[in-house]
């Protein structure tokens, strides 16, 4: 159901931004920007909305409802967690002996015309 929703909620939200950017805005007329249309208004006249600010309206609707369900679904989920965030049920870990090979002693050299310390 989570991926029904998910695909359905990107579809709408590509045709909510094809409707928003084939929509002509309100201070498209030649008019309007001189102020002989829409002077005593502050976004200008507006009318009884027309079939794309209504669809506009609806998809930006269902947008909204589906992030919230969205949301809500995946809030609710679980985290899978990795093995390795919680150390403490893992099986112990072999303990391999490191071999360590002994070196003989080596006499110091009798020569001291290094400035070295030995």
């Amino acid at each position: 159901m989570y991926e029904i929703l998910l695909v359905i909620y990107l579809i709408v939200a590509l045709a909510l931004i094809g409707m928003v950017l084939i929509q002509q805005g309100k201070g498209a007329d030649m008019g309007s920007s001189f102020g002989a249309g829409a002077s005593a208004t502050v976004f200008g006249s507006s009318g009884a909305g027309n079939f794309m600010t209504k669809t506009t309206t609806t998809l930006a609707a269902v947008f909204f409802v589906l992030s919230i369900v969205l949301g809500n679904l995946t809030a609710g989920q679980i985290k899978k967690t990795d093995e390795w965030s919680d150390l403490s049920t893992a099986p112990a870990a072999e303990v391999v002996e490191k071999i360590v090979p002994v070196v003989e002693d080596v006499p110091v050299s009798e020569n001291k015309t290094s400035e070295v310390p030995n």
